[in-house]
């Protein structure tokens, strides 16, 4: 290809996007049922490290403010956002996570959330969801088609969009997804999304939460059940090299087990305010 002859604007990105999902095996994709069997464990999973005060320190919402989260699974973002908006919708496909949140807002006093049962390719208007001042996707960006999610996102939003997607293999140990014997195939990179927004005329304000997450166990059953969310529809094989793997790989530590590893983990926070937006998605 002559470089000359070759901008961003001549890449189909949403084709990327799609061809990417595309090719990504079936056992890799996961449906609201999927994330009933292992919402506790991703629920756990989720609330180490300091990914949500990095992401509440960027996120703009006011007290009179309404929120959409989009992918809120138990509430790991709505719950604090809740505290500070004047309500929060939270849109989930796993009526396991909806039950989590249901329980975490009891224990916690809140009632301004409301939980809506809902997939990105539903039709949100007969869910009952209206605009929002502030739209969110935190996450959550797990959908074929990119075009569709952000075009959603700029509908439902009045103000301001909010997206945290990949980088890099984000969360996952490719080390362990191998040793269980699955092929390791990464998400999208945030690039995809960002050039995409680009190329519709959304100038996107980029940045990074940085995480440098110890993966830490009381034990090796509390190692295997942590870390399985990773494997989508684990058989009992997998399960059992999972624990083979984990029982050689794990390190005593002050009484406690860990992986040696230390990951870095980056997730990419792209935000706009709806008057920046100039493409056809808005």
């Amino acid at each position: 290809m002559n470089l000359q002859d070759w901008n961003y604007q001549s890449v189909d990105w949403n084709r990327v996007w799609r061809k990417h999902h595309a090719q990504k095996a079936m056992h890799e994709r996961r449906g609201g049922r999927n994330w009933d069997k292992c919402a506790k464990d991703f629920t756990k999973a989720v609330t180490r490290g300091d990914y949500v005060e990095q992401f509440l320190a960027l996120c703009d919402a006011h007290a009179d403010e309404t929120v959409l989260d989009i992918g809120a699974a138990a509430g790991t973002l709505a719950v604090p956002l809740a505290k500070r908006a004047e309500s929060v919708t939270a849109l989930e496909p796993s009526a396991m996570m909806r039950a989590l949140l249901k329980e975490r807002c009891e224990n916690e006093g809140i009632e301004n959330i409301r939980a809506v049962e809902g997939r990105w390719e539903d039709d949100w208007s007969a869910l009952g969801i209206k605009s929002h001042d502030v739209a969110i996707a935190s996450r959550s960006l797990v959908v074929n088609d990119l075009s569709l999610a952000i075009a959603k996102l700029q509908k439902y939003a009045r103000r301001r969009i909010y997206i945290s997607t990949l980088v890099d293999d984000g969360p996952f140990d490719r080390h362990l997804i191998a040793a269980v014997g699955r092929e390791f195939t990464p998400g999208v990179d945030y690039i995809v999304v960002l050039n995409y927004l680009r190329q519709i005329g959304v100038y996107a304000n980029l940045t990074f939460t940085t995480h440098r997450e110890a993966r830490v166990f009381a034990s090796l059953d509390e190692a295997v059940s942590g870390l399985s969310w990773m494997v989508n529809d684990m058989t009992e094989v997998e399960e059992t090299r999972l624990r083979d793997y984990l029982s050689r790989t794990l390190v005593e530590e002050g009484g406690a087990l860990c992986l040696p590893r230390t990951n870095t983990v980056r997730w990419a926070v792209l935000y706009w305010d709806k008057e920046d937006a100039c493409g056809p998605e808005c």
